[in-house]
């Protein structure tokens, strides 16, 4: 079994249907005060497939993310990465190998690598963890996860991570699909209100940084309504600064829908590779009648599908229909365009220091 690395720079790494494994997020994240680190992944074929004895190697790009937790300790976070996905038995022998060919290019003050795995989670798979009504349960508690991850490695080394960075639930969207078929696919109620807020006059449109003020006017208002963190008006400027802008790069478009000259509803729409991603979105407290976010989510759809995405994703949802979930509504709000849930692994942390591992895992738990 073969694993090895070699460092690149940043923009070396090819553009991918990843978002979070591009140049232009590790641009985005060295603003927020991570130093990312690029490198060119060497796997053998027996790594991956529990059923192969083939060595030939498959050649992939891993972005890597180290982040301080104090003064003279840090992590290696990998966002949504590696993109390379085992089969279901050699996951952890795999996360393994990895971690331990990365720690001699880890500082030597790295306490875990934490991978957000972006894999399906594998009971999602599993009747038995479905209820009567088709609502996923959730994984089992974390020792049984790791019970199973852990199968086949050498030092049992794999925690699940008491806290998930990025959306482990998300809708996806077939772009494949025809407009007429979109439509179809979309529950009674949005289709009713896409073409409502259509009536109405809502018309939806592409702004700059020029208007990042009112974007930012409308997050406020959506952080506030929905007990949201704050995040700053430079850290979205910074967004939309550090695309790439091309056919071979991550684009962003800032969309937002207006009804005589107010605006209603903004969203960040981030293509990548082949994929579109409903990064950020806000609306006003008023005049919800208008539908406005239906027909801006209708109008993103369209341009990436014109764009040449085969695939939308919604980027973060509740993983049910559970009203006590806190994503309960997005979870509807997203659920009626007609996408397919997929459940990711979310983040998983390979110990590289037994001893301090513990310390620090209990202070995430209190912040959590």
């Amino acid at each position: 079994m073969i694993c090895t690395l070699q460092a690149k720079e940043i923009e070396e790494l090819t553009t991918t249907n990843i978002l979070p494994q591009t140049p232009f997020w590790g641009r985005i994240k060295q603003e927020q005060g991570f130093t990312p680190k690029a490198f060119e992944l060497y796997v053998s074929k027996d790594l991956l497939i529990h059923s192969t004895n083939s060595t030939a190697q498959l050649v992939d790009d891993l972005l890597i993310l180290i982040k301080y937790l104090d003064n003279d300790h840090c992590f290696a976070y990998v966002p949504y990465g590696p993109k390379l996905e085992p089969t279901l038995e050699n996951q952890g022998v795999f996360l393994e190998t990895l971690s331990e060919s990365l720690r001699p290019h880890l500082p030597q003050n790295c306490v875990f690598v934490r991978y957000d795995l972006m894999w399906q989670n594998p009971w999602a798979t599993e009747d038995d963890y479905f209820d009567a009504s088709g609502n996923w349960k959730g994984a089992p508690e974390h020792r049984i996860q790791e019970y199973r991850v852990n199968f086949k490695t050498n030092y049992g080394k794999l925690r699940k991570s008491v806290s998930d960075s990025l959306p482990k639930n998300t809708f996806f969207l077939d772009l494949s699909l025809s407009e007429k078929e979109l439509l179809g696919n979309m529950r009674y109620n949005t289709r009713y209100n896409v073409r409502r807020a259509l009536k109405n006059g809502i018309t939806v449109k592409e702004y700059g940084v020029d208007h990042i003020a009112k974007w930012h006017e409308l997050y406020i208002d959506t952080a506030y309504r929905h007990d949201m963190p704050l995040l700053g008006e430079d850290y979205f400027k910074q967004i939309l600064l550090n695309q790439d802008n091309s056919k071979n790069g991550v684009t962003i478009k800032m969309l937002m829908a207006e009804l005589n000259g107010e605006f209603l509803a903004s969203m960040f729409l981030v293509l990548s590779g082949k994929r579109a991603n409903y990064l950020y979105g806000a609306s006003a407290s008023s005049k919800k009648q208008l539908m406005a976010s239906y027909a801006l989510q209708w109008e993103s759809i369209k341009i990436a599908k014109a764009y040449g995405c085969t695939e939308y994703d919604m980027f973060g949802s509740a993983p049910n229909l559970k009203k006590n979930h806190p994503l309960h509504g997005v979870h509807v709000y997203k659920k009626g365009f007609g996408g397919n849930l997929y459940h990711r692994m979310g983040c998983w942390d390979y110990l590289l220091d037994d001893s301090l591992y513990p310390i620090f895992q209990r202070q995430e738990m209190k912040q959590d």
